[in-house]
């Protein structure tokens, strides 16, 4: 599990070096790895260029289905509501986070919105991973914009 939050950590690194919200995402099946990404949205003016979107899309065209029941994504920040609920959409298998998101975070600080039986949900959720290392980098991120 770690060595998958590790590899999305280096994604948000890469997020941050390009001035964009350090938020890492890769796809997992089984023990391959099938895509990585992070944000993007000021490099492309695109609101949905979240790392999590990015990774689904991605994933979903190299494997060839939206579904994606038999795959984890794994991001160093909780899910928003627009990613949550693609998760759902895609029938994601599992997500894994590091940092909760008390403001926007919608696996379980906000909302449960994978969790919610009016959707049908089948995407399982684990807060928590590396999650000291996951809010360092988002705390280091926004204390330098900040000076």
């Amino acid at each position: 599990m770690n060595e998958w939050m590790s590899l999305a950590l280096q994604q948000a690194e890469l997020a941050a070096a390009a001035g964009e919200i350090p938020v890492g995402a890769v796809l997992v099946q089984g023990d391959t790895l099938i895509c990585a990404a992070h944000n993007q949205r000021e490099a492309t003016h695109d609101p949905t260029a979240h790392a999590e979107l990015i990774c689904l899309r991605e994933g979903a065209r190299l494997l060839g289905d939206w579904r994606l029941r038999n795959c984890t994504l794994y991001v160093t920040l909780e899910p928003c509501p627009m990613c949550a609920g693609a998760m759902v959409m895609s029938q994601l298998g599992q997500c894994i986070f590091g940092a909760a998101d008390e403001r926007q975070g919608c696996c379980g600080s906000v909302y449960d919105l994978p969790g919610d039986p009016h959707l049908h949900g089948v995407t399982r959720w684990q807060g928590g991973v590396m999650e000291a290392e996951c809010r360092a980098l988002l705390q280091s991120f926004f204390r330098s914009r900040r000076e």
